[in-house]
Formats: structure tokens, sequence, C-alpha cells
């Protein structure tokens, strides 16, 4: 498997950034075209939004990542840069986003959980899109199967040549989380295309409690987990989603405010063109 998409002169462009460039681009214009049927949100909020978020997700997804593999890179630590290489952890760029939503939404007086019920299936198709840098980069994958198993789950041969790893076969735990982030979205566009009045905080509720889930059982069978001592950080992170995305859809049930209210602008001059 090359990780190499193409290269110009001594610059190479590497299939795990492409894959992340994809993610992003897909969850822009999905949100976008979500966001024709809020005109009350102006194009300069949404805008700024994206043009702030997506770096301070990247680096947030690498610092998490650097941080419980700091016995390595403090002992390289220009390689703390090479994102191309792989090591970006989702969760850490979920934390990062959610911090800077909170902020961005609260300085433009937006309510927070009925913003990310708009741009969460951008999200989650984001990461079943992301997760193929991984298959490239030939890394989060999980213990080792047969040629047989992977035969027997009707897997496309390039997946199977592509999980031929150090002379052994892998399972493809990067494939069962996209394919799994990828019916989350499915799930989460359909209620949000079919159901008007949804509660504010429900989608990001089914979010959190699905990819909980789905991490939590993926992560137990990745061979490159991060660690906390004998605790795989991720299974960690994921109950606490999982337990937050309860909360959410209970507080979405008992609240009263209907899903569409108005945001509130400083500038009403501004129009959606």
């Amino acid at each position: 498997m090359n990780p190499i998409a193409f290269s110009i002169g001594s610059f190479s462009v590497y299939w795990y950034s492409l894959c992340i460039l994809l993610a992003f681009i897909v969850g822009f214009f999905l949100a976008k075209i979500e966001l024709k049927r809020h005109p009350e949100i102006l194009p300069s909020f949404f805008y700024d939004y994206f043009f702030y978020l997506i770096p301070i997700v990247i680096v947030g997804a690498r610092i998490y990542y650097v941080i419980f593999e700091w016995s390595y890179y403090q002992e390289n630590l220009l390689e703390i840069f090479q994102v191309w290489n792989g090591g970006l952890a989702i969760h850490g760029g979920v934390i990062a986003g959610i911090i800077f939503t909170y902020f961005y939404t609260k300085k433009h007086k937006v309510n927070i959980f009925r913003f990310m019920d708009i741009v969460v299936p951008s999200l989650v198709l984001g990461q079943a899109i992301g997760r193929w840098g991984n298959f490239f980069n030939q890394e989060a994958y999980g213990p080792i199967v047969s040629l047989d198993f992977l035969k027997s789950i009707h897997l496309p041969s390039f997946i199977i040549d592509g999980m031929k790893i150090n002379g052994v076969y892998h399972h493809p735990t990067f494939l069962y989380e996209s394919i799994t982030c990828f019916i989350c979205f499915i799930i989460i566009f359909l209620l949000q295309k079919l159901y008007k009045r949804l509660k504010v905080g429900t989608l990001v509720g089914i979010y959190f409690i699905i990819y909980g889930i789905e991490r939590f059982i993926v992560e137990g069978l990745r061979q490159d987990s991060l660690m906390l001592g004998p605790i795989r950080i991720a299974q960690l992170v994921s109950v606490i989603m999982f337990l937050i995305g309860i909360l959410f859809i209970v507080l979405s049930m008992i609240k009263k405010v209907p899903y569409f209210e108005p945001i509130k602008s400083k500038n009403k001059k501004e129009r959606r063109k």
C-alpha cells in the first residue's frame, strides 16, 4: 500500500491528507445545503465558523494523539508536525470542535445544541470518509485474521490486499467504523429531514450514543489504541460520550423549546444570497 497519492518534484501529497480534505469539503457543502432551510442563519456566521473550525479540529486531534503518545514524540519532536503520516485522534478533534463551537455560538448568541444539530450530519459523514485515510496509511487495524475470513465477508480485493500488513492479514477495523459512521449519518440525516419538530439536542444525543457504542466495540479490536495505563482511552471517552448522549435525549424530551427557534443576529441588514 503506497500512502502517497502523487508527487510534484520533491513535494508529495498523501492519501491520508486527501481523505481528511475530502471529509471537510463534503461536510461543508452538506451543512451549507441544510442551512438553506434556515434562512435566519447568516452567511457570515456559517462561513466564519468553518473557516476557524477546520484548523482547530486538526490541531486538537493532533494534540490529543501526541499527548497519549508522548513517550515516542518526546524523542522525535519534528514528527509532531508530520500529520500526513497519520496520528489524528477523532476524539481530540471532536472535543476541540465542541469547545470552539461553544465559545463561537455564545459570542453570537446562538443555542449551541441547536446549531450542533444542524452540523452533526456533516461531522459523522466526515468521519466515515476520513477513516479511509487510515486504510491508505495501513493503521487503525485489528488483530490477525485469515485470508479466508476476509474473503468470507465479501470484501473487495483492494481492501483485502491493503489489510496484509507485515506479511499477515488483519481485521479492517477502519472499515467497520467507516460503515457504522455512514449508517449513523443516514439515521441522523433522515431524522433531520423527516421530523420537523425535533427538540434541541436530539440529533447530537443520537450521534453520541451511536458513535459511543460503535467506537467502544471497535476500539477493543484495534492494535494501536492510545492507552492510559491498562485503559484504552478511546473506550473511556466512548462511555462518556454515550452517557452524555443519553443525557441530551432525556433533556430534549423534557424541554419545551421547539427545534426551530430563531437565531438572533446583531447585523439585521445582512441577508442570505
